[in-house]
């Protein structure tokens, strides 16, 4: 899930959105925790009402920070308020925080695969004209395409996505993993359906690497995969970097 809708967060010149989504979905989980729901709940409400919020305050996605940087101070400050009411230890809340890759529940699995298929199902209805409008929103506007519609569509995939990734890989690592892969996918493919297959291949590889030496090793998973995905990117760039920058249009495509 990382993976694919990572390269549409690259290419919209949206990082920041994935980082955002994590913590305001954290503030939804501790929200959940303290009125006795499940944390997945309180992530996917969270993290989609802050999607929709930040879609409708900012109409065009390269002019979203200012609005996506309100969103997550007022949210991290409600998930704060929540963490100081709740009179237990939130044991679930704390985990979306660092994850629990090396204790997933099959429930969890299963859950994240249904997710998975929803996601897919719904970028391929809008693959076409959410291709066009992050390559160029002047032309897919002038085209007609419904861009606050097509931009709210995806912040609400990104969501479902940071919402059931996060409680394997925590807040702080999925930021890797939804930028990391995609934006390194770029260098080593213009076409589009060969760069989400090379951004969702380099986050499996990794993640799977990851886990495989951190269970010989004392070292935690996360410092494993980011380290690997950086690394990754870094050897990308180097080996294609120049030709990349010799042709700054990433892709050509009749979309």
């Amino acid at each position: 899930m990382a993976g694919i809708t990572g390269y549409f967060i690259v290419l919209r010149r949206s990082a920041f959105t994935a980082h955002a989504f994590s913590e305001i979905g954290f503030a939804g989980a501790a929200w959940a925790v303290l009125y006795g729901f499940p944390p997945i709940a309180g992530l996917l409400i969270g993290s989609n009402l802050g999607g929709l919020t930040i879609a409708f305050l900012g109409r065009k996605a390269r002019n979203r920070d200012t609005q996506i940087g309100i969103v997550l101070a007022f949210s991290l400050g409600l998930g704060l308020l929540f963490l100081k009411l709740y009179s237990g230890y939130a044991t679930e809340t704390y985990s979306i925080l660092f994850g629990q890759i090396l204790g997933v529940s099959y429930d969890a699995v299963m859950e994240s695969l249904v997710a998975a298929v929803a996601i897919l199902a719904a970028l391929a209805v809008i693959y076409r004209p959410l291709l066009l409008a992050s390559l160029d929103e002047d032309v897919a506007e002038a085209k007609g395409l419904p861009m606050v519609g097509l931009g709210a569509g995806f912040l609400v995939i990104v969501a479902v996505t940071v919402s059931f990734a996060v409680q394997v890989t925590g807040v702080l690592l999925i930021f890797s993993l939804m930028v990391t892969p995609g934006a390194t996918a770029q260098y080593i493919s213009r076409k589009p359906s060969k760069a989400i297959a090379a951004s969702t291949i380099i986050a499996l590889v990794t993640t799977w690497l990851g886990l495989i030496l951190a269970f010989y090793t004392p070292y935690p998973v996360s410092f494993f995969i980011t380290a690997e995905v950086f690394a990754f990117y870094l050897l990308v760039r180097s080996a294609y970097g120049r030709a990349f920058e010799k042709s700054p249009r990433l892709l050509h495509t009749g979309a």
